[in-house]
């Protein structure tokens, strides 16, 4: 059987452990390409376009189905608007299509400041309570992997990324002009982009399904990896 290829977009602070779960789970049905955000110039954080053509640029064919988390899932509606024809199906994971209000890209201003003034161990603690619900912080084997994957993107890129996400665009009128098979992931106790925006998501983007995580925050993919790749090979298939 032929192998679906497969584009598996990071967020903010991810690095390709992001999905290591993902890649070995559907390496038999899937070719999988997960962009690498130090492999990329860091220009491309200059605006949503240069970072959605770069991100295209990594596709592993003509035609691919695309997931993204969080930054990584509105770099797919970005790609979404450039090159929608390429995509056969689409999964957005904990993500968020609304612009940024004054008062959270002023929060965003704060952490980039922080990052600069060499804090940026302190970002990551702040990071970490965004990312991984409280009740998982006692488990060590999944924070330590969080912060190693945080501490390979660096403070460069974050800042960029940080900077390029403070001033993204309203993408939810972009939404009911979605034609391929749409999932929307969330887990229920995702504090980063709560469920209240994936249900909207959802709502808006014709035939799309919700799917809820249980007992799961931000980073579905490896807080909950079993149950997420369950999801993402119903929907390969």
């Amino acid at each position: 059987m032929a192998k679906t290829p497969l584009l598996l977009v990071p967020g903010l602070l991810c690095s390709p452990r992001l999905y290591a779960p993902q890649v070995a789970a559907l390496a038999d049905r899937a070719d999988i390409v997960v962009p690498d955000w130090r492999r990329a110039p860091l220009a491309i954080w200059n605006n949503w376009e240069d970072a959605g053509r770069w991100v295209l640029d990594q596709a592993p064919a003509e035609k691919f189905a695309l997931t993204g988390l969080s930054l990584g899932g509105i770099l797919a509606a970005e790609i979404m608007k450039q090159a929608p024809g390429r995509v056969s199906r689409l999964a957005l994971l904990d993500t968020v299509m609304t612009a940024q209000t004054e008062a959270e890209q002023a929060v965003r201003r704060g952490r980039i400041r922080m990052a600069e003034q060499g804090q940026f161990e302190i970002v990551l603690g702040l990071q970490m309570a965004r990312f991984i619900p409280a009740y998982r912080l006692p488990d060590k084997a999944l924070v330590d992997e969080v912060v190693a994957m945080c501490r390979e993107i660096g403070v460069e890129i974050y800042k960029r990324q940080e900077a390029l996400a403070a001033v993204r665009p309203d993408r939810r009128p972009d939404l009911p002009g979605i034609e391929c098979p749409t999932i929307v992931v969330c887990g229920r106790d995702d504090t980063a982009t709560p469920l209240a925006l994936s249900q909207e998501i959802a709502a808006a983007i014709p035939g799309s399904e919700l799917v809820v995580i249980e007992q799961c925050g931000h980073l579905v993919t490896m807080e909950k990896p079993a149950e997420t790749n369950a999801i993402l090979k119903r929907w390969l298939s």
